[in-house]
């Protein structure tokens, strides 16, 4: 899961993305109006983490102009100014929620999750397809109830795909979510195919019913 963090003060940003890559989300960083402007214009992400105060512009009129865009990622407020107006007016820009500095890493963790689970798995910790259930709390996965083991890319990859069901991706797409923004200065993008055979073979050795389809000059789907 890609979380885009959105914070001026670099001291603080370095550790909330330390705090999350532990609880292995894919954080890129931002740290002024018109960096986030264009991360958020050319990229996707599951979550956006948004300051306020931002160099550069608000972080309010940042979150009009992602309206604005037609972008749907979820989006978390952080700020200091715990005003009543700010908050009001952050949620009724389209904001999912609100977190007051300073806060305990534990509570944005929970936010985060919460907000996920409500935007791709309709509030369950859980997500059932076919023979497969993914549990996204503790990232684990069984086929006919038995567990199986993925690595962090295999689990990523299969949770993408699982909330996407018969959903075509394109190949820049899934790179970019699983493996983060700096993906396309990499020379090719032929490291997708050997993470998806692998993770394909596991799923077959252990008889799931889904399977990984690649679309020739395109991309791939789950069938």
């Amino acid at each position: 899961m890609k979380i885009l963090l959105i914070e001026d003060e670099v001291a603080l940003s370095q550790v909330i993305m330390q705090s999350l890559e532990a609880e292995k989300y894919l954080v890129e960083q931002a740290f002024d109006y018109n960096s986030a402007l264009e991360k958020i214009s050319i990229y996707s992400y599951d979550c956006i983490l948004l300051d306020i105060m931002l160099p550069g512009g608000s972080g309010l009129q940042l979150l009009e102009k992602i309206k604005e865009i037609g972008k749907e990622e979820s989006i978390i407020i952080l700020s200091a100014k715990d005003s009543v107006d700010d908050k009001v007016k952050g949620l009724e820009l389209g904001a999912d929620d609100y977190l007051a500095k300073p806060f305990h890493l534990a509570e944005l963790h929970a936010r985060i999750k919460s907000i996920i689970r409500r935007k791709n798995q309709h509030g369950d910790d859980i997500i059932t397809y076919k023979n497969i259930a993914v549990n996204t709390t503790d990232r684990s996965i069984q086929i006919n109830n038995k567990p199986v083991v993925l690595n962090r890319k295999e689990f990523d990859l299969l949770y993408y795909f699982i909330i996407r069901p018969t959903k075509l991706i394109q190949k820049n797409s899934l790179a970019e979510s699983i493996w983060g923004d700096h993906i396309d200065q990499a020379d090719s993008l032929d490291f997708i195919y050997s993470q998806i055979k692998n993770l394909r073979k596991k799923l077959k050795d252990n008889h799931a019913d889904i399977d990984i389809q690649a679309v020739y000059g395109i991309g791939y789907k789950l069938i």
